[in-house]
């Protein structure tokens, strides 16, 4: 009978020291969690303002109210960002899925749109100089000066110092095709050179033109 109950006694005692320590365990789990936890609720989502942004549409892009976006970012009287800008976005802030789908197609579509517009005229205009510089001695054989007015008039409206980026003058050359020289007389000599080089004639420039919208 006295076996019995130490045995019992010793059974009962080995159950109080492993829940103890199982309690130890989950404690001090506990404990090496919570410094985690905490340094992650600590870390605040933000975003920087890009040209266009607006509150309302960050709000809506990262899918939180308006109203939580104020608060977090003490905006009570006024919704004004400005480009640079930080905003701290609210914690159960998330870009869908289907904003990213739309975005990034928007953004490949653009750019590949972009780059088959540009590669022709690119490749057209390194063509043209190529041309030029070749045939600089030669002077135009054409008759027709109604359609060298006419490339002129829808270049440049006929001034002689329009620009527009690396194009200059009456006939929007290249600068580089004019050395430096941006003198009336030599835009005409250039443009005529060009002309002679890579259409044969105004009247074949123009036609170029009214089918490409450029010569």
């Amino acid at each position: 009978m006295k076996s019995m109950l130490f045995a019992t006694a010793a059974v009962a005692g080995l159950f109080v020291a492993g829940g103890a320590n199982a309690n130890a365990d989950q404690t001090a789990n506990a404990s090496a969690q919570q410094p985690q936890q905490q340094a992650k609720a600590s870390v605040k989502k933000t975003v920087t303002v890009q040209s266009g942004d607006t509150l309302w549409g960050l709000s809506q892009k990262y899918n939180v109210s308006l109203g939580s976006l104020r608060a977090v970012n003490n905006r009570v009287n006024t919704d004004l960002i400005y480009v640079g800008e930080k905003i701290t976005l609210p914690s159960s802030a998330t870009v869908s899925t289907d904003q990213k789908t739309v975005a990034s197609s928007t953004t490949a579509q653009s750019t590949t749109n972009q780059q088959s517009v540009a590669q022709p005229q690119q490749q057209a205009q390194t063509q043209s100089t190529t041309n030029y510089n070749q045939s600089q001695s030669s002077s135009y054989t054409g008759s027709s000066s109604s359609a060298k007015e006419w490339i002129a008039n829808r270049e440049s409206g006929g001034s002689y110092t329009a620009s527009n980026g690396q194009y200059y003058g009456k006939y929007q050359l290249g600068a580089a095709m004019l050395h430096g020289d941006y003198s009336a007389a030599n835009q005409e000599r250039v443009a005529d050179q060009y002309v002679a080089a890579r259409y044969g004639s105004w009247d074949n420039a123009k036609s170029f033109w009214l089918q490409h919208g450029w010569y």
